[in-house]
């Protein structure tokens, strides 16, 4: 049977780009030698498994290695004329994006001392002249992998600590806590918000438009929590969690006085935000509530040894969570117990008794007293003006970078709004 060509299965090319696709680049490794015979040696042996690049002096080397393309391993000679070895090590390691450049010195120097020197600079392994073809070849292959490896145990740590609170985080690397079933007694801070109705409010919502808003949210009033120092506990649905006091402190007083004076930080962000989400369409927006209570909790690592959740438990974080359930949209209601640490340092505006659920007795708080909102006489033309900027910014074509500068300018213009 005849077939066109035109019709032929297209399978074969399909497996050759995906061949094609998977082949791991090349590593690039520079060799800096001012010996042309040295560097010929080196291409020899080297070119058939790695990208080559070649120098044959310091200043050479150093525009290669800070260029956009740094190498991911350099052979560096020692003895060279007008730059040394070691001057290049000291400039690599003094700047941030090459500091992790694995360096391996070639030399003809052999002492305690030398060797002693070039590690105590940061070189990664010596490597005598005359050259031994295979020591060279095991060598390159083991500090690249190592290289590597370290490079995705960067990576795979830096998306883990997204799960985790900064302060948790940072005291699991620093071993001041232990990934264990262990909690203690102590007096915290508790902050609980949510937004009001907010399942009401965005039932008739894309999709779409309620993950937006939420993140952005939850992004805007994390940087905010992280700023005053509080611990972020957990988000509930549209509820944040966050408390002070471990695993870091500043002291009972000062963390309730961070706690509230971060509260107002983001009640004040909020009315900056309305404006900004208002404007992608009618009713698209929300406001927040917030409570606050100080008192004993228990606070570390609850679950099991499979799954561990840090987090606090205890009736003051509940009854952080009755106050803010009574408080008003854009307001900031506090217990008794942090007024009597913060006074002298916040105002409130009046004195409420809630019935609580689960308490037995009323409880007394007292609402934060908030700045007024400035409203300008030109929002109309503010927001006509946003629109035309959103248009014309095209975001599915940003870099982040001009994602990141342009929430800037948004954020300016909604500070000159408010102001």
């Amino acid at each position: 049977m005849n077939m066109n060509q035109d019709h032929l299965p297209s399978a074969p090319a399909t497996l050759q780009q995906a061949d094609v696709s998977a082949i791991k680049p090349m590593a690039r490794i520079l060799v800096v030698d001012d010996t042309e015979d040295n560097l010929f040696l080196m291409t020899a042996l080297l070119e058939d498994k790695y990208q080559l690049l070649l120098a044959s002096s310091g200043k050479d080397a150093l525009a290669i290695i800070m260029s956009q393309a740094p190498p991911d391993l350099i052979l560096l000679d020692i003895m060279m004329p007008d730059m040394d070895g070691y001057e290049v090590l000291r400039r690599i390691r003094q700047h941030p994006p090459t500091v992790n450049i694995p360096v391996i010195f070639l030399t003809a120097l052999s002492t305690m001392e030398e060797e002693q020197l070039g590690l105590d600079l940061g070189a990664v392994d010596y490597i005598t002249k005359p050259i031994s073809p295979p020591l060279l070849l095991a060598r390159v292959a083991s500090h690249l992998e190592r290289s590597g490896n370290a490079r995705r145990l960067e990576a795979l740590s830096e998306k883990l600590s997204r799960y985790l609170a900064p302060q948790v985080y940072q005291s699991l690397f620093e071993g001041s806590q232990q990934a264990e079933i262990h909690t203690e007694r102590k007096k915290l801070t508790v902050f609980f918000s949510d937004i009001k109705d907010f399942t009401g409010s965005t039932a008739k919502w894309q999709p779409e438009d309620v993950t937006r808003l939420l993140n952005s949210y939850f992004s805007e009033m994390s940087v905010i929590a992280a700023e005053y120092g509080g611990t972020v506990d957990k988000f509930i649905g549209d509820a944040m969690v966050i408390f002070f006091g471990d695993p870091h402190s500043l002291g009972v007083k000062q963390d309730a006085l961070q706690c509230v004076k971060m509260a107002v930080a983001m009640q004040s962000r909020m009315n900056e935000l309305q404006v900004l989400w208002r404007d992608t369409g009618p009713g698209k927006t929300f406001r927040i509530r917030i409570g606050i209570n100080t008192g004993f909790c228990d606070v570390g690592n609850f679950g099991s040894d499979l799954r561990m959740d840090y987090t606090i438990i205890g009736p003051e974080v509940n009854l952080a969570a009755r106050l803010e359930q009574a408080a008003e949209p854009g307001g900031i209601l506090i217990s008794g117990e942090t007024w009597a640490l913060v006074r002298g340092e916040i105002e409130t505006d009046h004195c409420v008794s809630i019935d609580a659920k689960g308490f037995s007795e009323p409880i007394t708080a007292r609402a934060v007293r908030m700045a007024p909102v400035a409203v300008s006489s030109s929002a109309t033309e503010f927001r006509h003006e946003l629109q035309e900027m959103r248009e014309g910014l095209a975001f599915n074509r940003m870099s982040s970078a001009d994602r990141i500068a342009a929430a800037h300018e948004l954020r300016e213009m909604a500070n000159q709004l408010l102001a």
